[in-house]
């Protein structure tokens, strides 16, 4: 039996090849947005808990579930739990239902690296008892349109994405203000891991955050609105189809209008399981 030579020569380069691709191609920021999605006809079970602290302090529990309709497209479902703290009140329920959706439209592989870019979009229907941002008092659902890119190697990581929440009217007629968030990220893997070996990807993040302006009931202290910028330390830990990734977003700047209370923090920790 012949065998090409040349065929002998390759072989170290596709098992490579074969080893670096499950770690390298599947991270995503912790606050940011990224271009990941899901396998053809795979599934991700997604818990998520994130808590927001300033006068108030308020926690959200989420369950989501993926599946990849192409290997580029991904749409979701998902559900969770809140809870507000403060001024001596304590306010608890089901969060809004969320419906997702992903399309990576573009990517390139060369050897060791793949860049991609994605559209996103999410519809927070109007369904729940309590929930971040007056969630539960909105007249109609709240919807959500992003951009993202991501370049991801063997070693840096680096994402960037824009996205704008439109957020409907409250119950009684007053208007809600929309948001846009812009997201600058780096990753780094200090040690090449293999498939079967844990892998930490340690990650930084700039968020910045403008809400736009609104006049307030009564006088200018009342008005809402302006901008917030966090730097966001993060990390991901994987081993092979499950992941673990948590972060804090540090305040460093913000410019908000009239008697609004800045956050002092926002921390996250989120579970995946790909199946």
């Amino acid at each position: 039996m012949h065998i090409n030579k040349n065929f002998l020569l390759a072989l170290p380069c596709l098992a490579t090849v074969m080893l670096l691709t499950p770690t390298a191609y599947a991270h995503d920021p912790v606050f940011g947005v990224g271009p990941h999605v899901l396998f053809k006809d795979g599934f991700e079970m997604h818990l998520g808990a994130h808590r927001e602290k300033s006068d108030e302090r308020e926690t959200e529990a989420e369950l989501e579930l993926k599946y990849g309709i192409t290997g580029d497209w991904v749409a979701g479902i998902g559900t969770g739990y809140a809870r507000s703290e403060g001024h001596g009140d304590t306010d608890s329920g089901r969060s809004p239902s969320t419906l997702s959706s992903k399309y990576r439209f573009w990517r390139e592989d060369t050897f060791g690296t793949q860049e991609s870019a994605a559209m996103f979009g999410k519809v927070i229907l109007d369904d729940g008892d309590t929930g971040h941002d007056g969630a539960a008092e909105r007249d109609g659902n709240d919807y959500l349109l992003g951009l993202t890119y991501g370049y991801e190697g063997r070693k840096w990581y680096r994402w960037a994405s824009v996205r704008r929440r439109f957020n409907a009217d409250t119950a009684h007629g007053a208007e809600r203000p929309d948001v846009w968030r812009v997201d600058l990220a780096g990753g780094i893997r200090p040690t090449p891991t293999e498939y079967h070996e844990p892998d930490w990807v340690w990650i930084l993040e700039l968020n910045y955050e403008h809400t736009e302006h609104l006049p307030g009931p009564g006088d200018d202290s009342r008005r809402i609105g302006g901008d917030q910028w966090f730097l966001s330390p993060g990390l991901m830990w994987t081993l092979r189809n499950f992941a673990v990734k948590t972060g804090v977003q540090l305040p460093v700047h913000d410019d908000l209008a009239g008697n609004q209370d800045a956050d002092d923090y926002r921390a996250l920790v989120e579970l995946e399981w790909h199946l």
